[in-house]
């Protein structure tokens, strides 16, 4: 495995020169007041504490006279500019699923029309998208479009742009897909996402200028719903010390939450939470410089199956693949390497990159990338290695004879070179204009392990809290990482352009430089700082959180609002 290049020298220069006061203050942005009030005549940017709005508007109602509500005419005028393309029709049942893993194994989980992962939905850009979900679960569910700058009122988050979908109930999406791009879906409710409730989503670009014979969509995932009476809620519950999560929402429902108060989540009609201890306690992964994960997963797949009973793409030598892979996993970093092969990295999170050749790929949760390869002939091992977890999944590539390699291959790619997001320059397509921040908002990453309290700024998550920004700014947000933990934060709504380390006084920009690769997803390793900058363009309340789903659930959420 290669030596990482002192990670806190390259991502976290910026916390050193900041000072320990820095991280130990680093607030919101003070053009607001404390209650949530723009305060008269401040500043767009600045650094003291940010204000939260604890008053909030209800589902489908505006909120009080500050805040661009989900259902408000700022996010219909936005959609209506879009335009509007073909009509898709889509129907999709949430409910209980047996699914099989492969090599025998069989377990009972929750899953979108009973497969694993979901069916792809694939979509064109511009097509006006109407998707009914019926949730036939014993508890309430929500629909997020991952990475799609869908309008607000469809972003599926309970109590903040939508109510929560109750059992037995349907619940309708419509909204113009805005971008093209490998996306994916899940709920956004409690921890559901660690069950099986999750597909692909592509959008194809009609005008695609990427030249390939054939498509790969690869999903990766950590399993332990249904593993010897495990389920994701079970886990939760051992992770926090029997406190349950706070769900995303605040609304409670079995299986989809954890209790409120102190006494142990229960679900499945009230009986306790059980299964073996799925307490990760011996990880760590150079290339994090972290611990890898809270979570000790029995399985870990590749589209659904475990190493012993590998999926297989055919191919003809020769040929042009596009691969799609998604980390749809709920608390683990994968190492992506193709056995025999160099990868071409097109994509990251949707968006085209100049293209840019490597061994390996590290994707955390929630993130994308599109590489190309030229096959090869044989059999091959795409192999995904939970970083720090010492277990991995597996697929194969078969373009001709061959015998099948070991269900615990690793191929020497994985060990090869390995290019990062923060080294990839956007296509000039997609690249943000040059320009300073209007608005700059600090978030300090805060908690550890042992009391499970993982948060912005020590606050946990409030679904009326609002971070306020105002359409048209270019916003900068600066994180800074005060845990031992790595972080995959991923922001709703809207794609940002990598910066850097953070804390320099935006010197990236004043000096005229661009952006690294446009995402909504990025890693931020511990003891270290990096800023990302957006462009507000897509009104309403958005969330920004960690998406390792545990560390989200009990609190690593937070909402920037636009200001009316």
């Amino acid at each position: 495995m290669r030596t990482p290049p002192t990670r806190r020298a390259v991502l976290g220069a910026a916390v050193a020169a900041a000072g320990s006061a820095v991280l130990a203050g680093c607030s919101d942005d003070s053009g607001t007041g404390r209650g949530g009030r723009p305060a008269e005549g401040a500043s767009a940017a600045g650094t003291g504490h940010g204000s939260a709005n604890r008053g909030g508007p209800s589902p489908g109602g505006r909120s009080k006279g500050e805040y661009v509500s989900p259902d408000g005419p700022e996010v219909a005028a936005a959609e209506a500019a879009r335009g509007s393309g073909p009509l898709r029709k889509v129907s999709l049942v949430a409910a209980p699923a047996r699914l099989e893993l492969g090599a025998g194994i069989t377990v009972d989980s929750w899953a979108y029309d009973g497969r694993l992962p979901g069916k792809e939905l694939r979509v064109t850009v511009g097509d006006t998208l109407a998707l009914t979900l019926a949730n036939n679960l014993p508890a309430e569910t929500s629909l997020h479009w991952h990475g799609l700058n869908v309008r607000n009122d469809m972003d599926g988050v309970p109590e903040v742009t939508q109510a929560p979908i109750g059992p037995k109930t349907e619940y309708s999406y419509r909204f113009t897909v805005p971008h093209p791009g490998t996306f994916w879906f899940h709920p956004h409710t409690g921890v559901q996402q660690d069950r099986g409730l999750y597909a692909p989503l592509i959008v194809d670009d009609p005008k695609e200028p990427l030249k390939y014979d054939k498509e790969w969509v690869v999903v990766l995932d950590d399993w332990v719903d249904g593993v010897a009476g495990s389920t994701p809620d079970s886990v939760l519950n051992e992770l926090s010390g029997g406190r349950g999560g706070m769900g995303h929402g605040m609304s409670h429902g079995a299986g989809g939450h954890g209790a409120s108060g102190k006494q142990p989540a229960k679900s499945n009609g009230g009986k306790p939470l059980s299964g073996p201890s799925r307490l990760e306690k011996h990880s760590y992964s150079r290339l994090l410089d972290s611990h890898g994960g809270d979570v000790a997963y029995p399985y870990y797949l590749i589209n659904g199956r475990v190493p012993k009973a590998p999926t297989t793409f055919d191919a003809k030598p020769g040929e042009r693949i596009r691969l799609r892979i998604v980390n749809a996993g709920g608390d683990t970093a994968f190492r992506v390497a193709l056995g025999g092969h160099k990868m071409t990295i097109t994509h990251t999170d949707g968006y085209p990159v100049q293209h840019t050749t490597t061994d390996a790929l590290l994707l955390g949760m929630g993130e994308r990338y599109d590489v190309v390869v030229t096959a090869g002939d044989g059999v091959f091992p795409l192999t995904a290695l939970a970083e720090g977890k010492n277990a991995t999944a597996l697929a194969l590539l078969r373009t001709g004879k061959g015998t099948a390699p070991a269900a615990t291959v690793r191929p020497k790619e994985l060990d090869g070179r390995l290019v990062e997001a923060h080294e990839l320059m956007p296509d000039a397509s997609v690249e943000l204009s040059r320009r300073k921040p209007d608005r700059v908002r600090r978030f300090k990453l805060t908690g550890n392990m042992r009391a499970y309290n993982w948060a912005f700024d020590h606050d946990p998550y409030n679904p009326h809290q609002r971070h306020p920004v105002r359409a048209g700014e270019r916003v900068r947000l600066e994180f800074y990482n005060a845990t031992e933990m790595w972080h995959p934060i991923h922001l709703h709504g809207h794609s940002f352009g990598v910066v850097g380390p953070a804390g320099r006084r935006h010197q990236a920009t004043e000096r005229g430089r661009a952006h690294w690769a446009r995402k909504d997803t990025t890693i931020v390793r511990p003891n270290s700082s990096l800023a990302v900058e957006f462009d507000a363009n897509n009104p309403g309340l958005w969330m920004l959180h960690c998406h390792n789903i545990y560390h989200s659930d009990v609190g690593m959420m937070t909402v920037l609002g636009y200001l009316t």
